[in-house]
């Protein structure tokens, strides 16, 4: 898919006449949100000329932008390198759909995570083909990985909670929806599209879904399903640590407790 900004036309800023919805769309705006919402997928920050290969917007254009944005609160500059500032965040707090119900998601999480001593993650699936982690929590381990989850995107096939969205879907629509070879993540990413829908019927059948070093190495994750009280499927929970650790394990354990957060969290998220 093109960029943002290169997915209109040219339009003067002051032109007008043009009753249509594309004729009024601003091009300077445009281009200051490709660049402010490709900064958001580098949390570690990225320079101009980065941020301006990704945006196929000129790198002189994509500096005066940054520097602009900056000014503005919404971007941070730490040397040559742009990150998210303090403005975006909070727009994103008064934006957040799910502000009302995280405080209570979150206490279920500490529990969890303390029970399993292990990180656990919260997931909304948001349409029938994406997903987005919305809470987190530590557990008290040494060791233990030290990703954040919150607000990233991975590719489906390699996440737990996004083989059990995938798994919800029939043969024929993952078939649709899923090229033959999907994005290679670690040298043990399932890549082969067969070979995923084989692991997507055993997910439905037992009722939860792994990741053994899919999306990184040496990342270990079980998830299962959150449902509302009609049965449908809104979310999904899951348990992540070292893979050595968590498959010494019995898997059953972990399951047991996902499930009985799950239950609770999906009065949270859809109280009948």
């Amino acid at each position: 898919m093109a960029p943002i900004s290169e997915q209109v036309p040219e339009v003067n800023d002051d032109e007008a006449g043009s009753d249509s919805e594309l004729n009024q769309l601003n091009r300077s705006a445009l281009r200051a949100a490709s660049i402010l919402i490709s900064v958001g997928e580098h949390p570690d920050g990225a320079s101009a000329a980065q941020l301006a290969l990704e945006t196929g917007v000129p790198r002189p254009t994509t500096f005066r932008i940054l520097l602009s944005l900056v000014h503005t609160g919404l971007l941070a500059r730490d040397g040559g390198t742009f990150k998210l500032g303090w403005r975006t965040a909070q727009l994103g707090r008064l934006a957040d759909p799910y502000r009302d119900i995280l405080p209570r998601v979150q206490v279920i999480l500490d529990s969890l995570a303390a029970e399993v001593n292990e990180s656990v993650e919260f997931v909304m699936f948001t349409s029938p083909t994406t997903q987005e982690t919305i809470a987190q929590a530590s557990s008290s381990r040494l060791l233990a990985p030290s990703q954040q989850y919150v607000g990233r995107s991975f590719p489906l096939h390699a996440t737990a909670t996004g083989k059990l969205l995938l798994s919800a879907l029939d043969d024929d629509q993952l078939r649709a929806f899923l090229p033959e070879r999907l994005e290679v993540v670690t040298p043990v990413t399932i890549t082969d599209r067969q070979a995923l829908l084989a692991e997507l019927d055993t997910a439905r059948s037992q009722g939860f879904a792994t990741l053994d070093g899919e999306l990184e190495e040496g990342l270990f994750v079980v998830a299962v399903p959150v449902r509302n009280a009609a049965g449908k499927l809104i979310s999904g929970l899951a348990a992540s640590g070292l893979s050595q650790r968590m498959k010494s394990m019995d898997i059953g354990f972990y399951v047991e407790k996902l499930h009985a957060a799950a239950a609770k969290l999906g009065t949270v998220v859809s109280p009948s």
